[in-house]
């Protein structure tokens, strides 16, 4: 039996891109309270399904921590998903490595896995690389933009499966 790949889920930037004008979508549970994000009307919910269809595991790695359940899942159609918890602080920091890079190796301990995000670097392939023994791929996506079509078909490609409708 294949265990699937995990694929580490980033919000601000993937999810919520930086460069969409945004727009509240009638169909969105209702509003968040004021201490939530207000960029969650830039959340696209065709994102939901297009995540649901890939052949991955996924899992929150965001510092939106439990909000990710309660107030993107759901504008998404997702099911409550497992997170990442972040430790205090990075115990190895490096120049131009990110903070979530080591948590992440940790949390996969070996197991195959994407990372989407939008502040992935030379420095954190080169950590990766050297430090999981199996496959990683490591995504930026462009904040600007957030996931799109080409981001999927990357993620299904590299999962070994054909590509599909997007």
């Amino acid at each position: 039996m294949t265990i699937a790949p995990l694929l580490f889920l980033d919000v601000d930037g993937p999810l919520i891109p930086f460069g969409a004008s945004g727009g509240a979508h009638p169909t969105y549970p209702p509003a968040p309270p004021a201490s939530v994000s207000p960029l969650l009307a830039r959340l696209d919910p065709a994102q939901g399904p297009r995540l649901a269809a890939l052949p991955y595991a996924l899992v929150w790695a965001t510092t939106w921590q439990e909000d990710a359940n309660s107030w993107i899942a759901p504008r998404l159609g997702l099911p409550a998903l497992p997170l990442v918890r972040w430790p205090d602080e990075d115990p190895a920091p490096a120049a131009g490595r990110h903070w979530k890079t080591a948590a992440l190796v940790a949390y996969a301990a070996g197991r195959p896995f994407a990372w989407v995000d939008d502040e992935i670097g030379a420095a954190d392939r080169e950590w990766v690389t050297a430090h999981h023994p199996g496959r990683a791929l490591l995504h930026r996506v462009d904040p600007c933009r957030g996931l799109t079509a080409t981001d999927y078909e990357t993620l299904t490609a590299w999962a070994g499966l054909p590509a599909g409708p997007a």
